[in-house]
């Protein structure tokens, strides 16, 4: 449980941290729009303006405050009731409906990407508040949903087992990651929670992230899911931000009612249901999932230090510029997938965390906007040619979209390094 607002004692060491606050004027920072306006609220006084639509919910506040005070989640509140006070913007609808929108982008792959693309209706996007300076991302039509792999299952009952009675893993003592759950030595089955993105606009990254897991001997399952709910929930509506988290939470729920292990790759979707499952969206199954889900590359990791799985890694030679998304900062732990890297031959990694990249999903497709994103955008990717990579890795599609904006250099998911260092892509 983290503290009350009022454990802040305005240190502003989360003003320190707040990437919009050091670029935009107008943004007052995480302690004025969190903590001290929090004071104010409670007592029914007006402090909910626009400003409070400049934060983009990287979390870096969060996690550098000493005293464990949240104040992401006070601006969100705000935000939310900020949205709710005023008339919703079409960005807005467009955005909190963005799961739906990414479901028939994909069924009309064809069309949507000549859409989006086209000089023609630059206007439009425009007109409707969005940016038409950056490209929208690529659709596919084969989709990890259409050809997903199904786990022959029994119905799932919240009464069966819940967060209370369900036998959560055990925890163990670990130098490097403080205490995290113990994986048992068996057979593990994993249903891999692929988020939108990977689904519809980088499915061919995600089925890489199922062969690597296959190749391992772990059975892997994808399970019927919708949105995790964020982008509803940081375009202000709460209602169906919840609607989406309480059918995944019971979808995946039942998944580990029956011993599987919950997987994600997209960071800001595994924030989500780490640490928004359970509060925020209050989700009666949600401090399960939240206790049964894990990194991807966490998940190797653990493996590997059981015993489990061996890599047998071939030589690559790169050096590769890691930018590490807020939400992967955020979850408080070393980065999994470094000390995996870090067992390839002739592989150099130059770890870009300081920099938030600006982008922030939806906020950074966003007209209003454009500045804040931009420059911040320039700022990480300065950073990252610092060593001069030969490629540019992060887990975050929206990182990846961003940094390619200001850079030539090749940027990947870190997947398709593991890929081609396990041999699996046939070299």
């Amino acid at each position: 449980m983290r503290a009350s607002f009022e454990n802040c004692i305005r240190c502003t060491i989360c003003v320190e941290n707040c990437p919009v606050f050091k670029v935009n004027p107008e943004y007052p920072g995480p302690k004025q729009a969190g903590p001290d306006a929090e004071r104010f609220r409670l007592d029914g006084i007006e402090t909910v303006d626009k400003w409070i639509t400049h934060c983009t919910q990287c979390k870096r506040c969060d996690y550098s405050c000493p005293y464990g005070v949240d104040p992401s989640k006070l601006i969100l509140n705000a935000q939310i009731r900020y949205v709710r006070e005023n008339r919703k913007t079409l960005a807005q609808i467009l955005f909190s409906n963005f799961h739906y929108i990414s479901r028939l982008g994909s069924f009309f792959s064809i069309i949507t990407n000549i859409v989006t693309s086209s000089p023609v209706l630059k206007p439009v996007f425009k007109a409707i508040g969005l940016r038409n300076d950056i490209p929208f991302p690529v659709f596919y039509f084969k989709t990890l949903q259409r050809n997903r792999k199904k786990a022959v299952r029994t119905p799932y009952s919240v009464e069966q087992k819940t967060a209370e009675n369900l036998k959560m893993p055990l925890v163990v003592e670990n130098e490097r990651y403080g205490n995290i759950p113990y994986i048992e030595p068996k057979k593990r089955k994993a249903a891999f929670y692929h988020g939108c993105y990977l689904n519809s606009n980088a499915p061919v990254e995600g089925r890489m992230i199922i062969s690597i897991l296959e190749y391992f001997g772990i059975e892997v399952a994808i399970p019927d899911q919708v949105c995790c709910g964020l982008p509803a929930l940081g375009n202000g509506d709460l209602d169906k931000a919840r609607g989406f988290a309480k059918k995944n939470s019971r979808e995946l729920a039942g998944y580990i009612n029956e011993g599987w292990d919950i997987l994600y790759s997209c960071t800001s979707c595994g924030h989500t249901l780490i640490y928004d499952y359970p509060e925020i969206l209050d989700t009666k199954e949600g401090e399960l999932v939240s206790k049964n889900t894990w990194n991807l590359y966490e998940y190797l990791l653990l493996l590997q230090k059981e015993g489990t799985i061996e890599f047998n890694f071939k030589p690559l030679d790169k050096m590769i510029s890691y930018h590490i998304p807020c939400h992967l900062r955020g979850r408080g732990v070393p980065y999994p997938a470094v000390e995996i890297f870090n067992q390839i031959p002739g592989v150099n990694i130059f770890i870009q965390d300081e920099n938030c990249c600006g982008f922030s999903g939806s906020f950074g497709f966003k007209e209003k906007n454009k500045t804040t994103t931009d420059t911040l955008g320039r700022i990480a990717v300065e950073s990252l040619m610092e060593p001069e990579p030969d490629t540019i890795i992060s887990d975050c599609g929206a990182c990846r979209m961003q940094i390619s904006n200001f850079t030539d250099t090749t940027i990947i998911d870190p997947i398709q390094i593991l890929h081609k260092a396990l041999s699996l892509d046939g070299s």
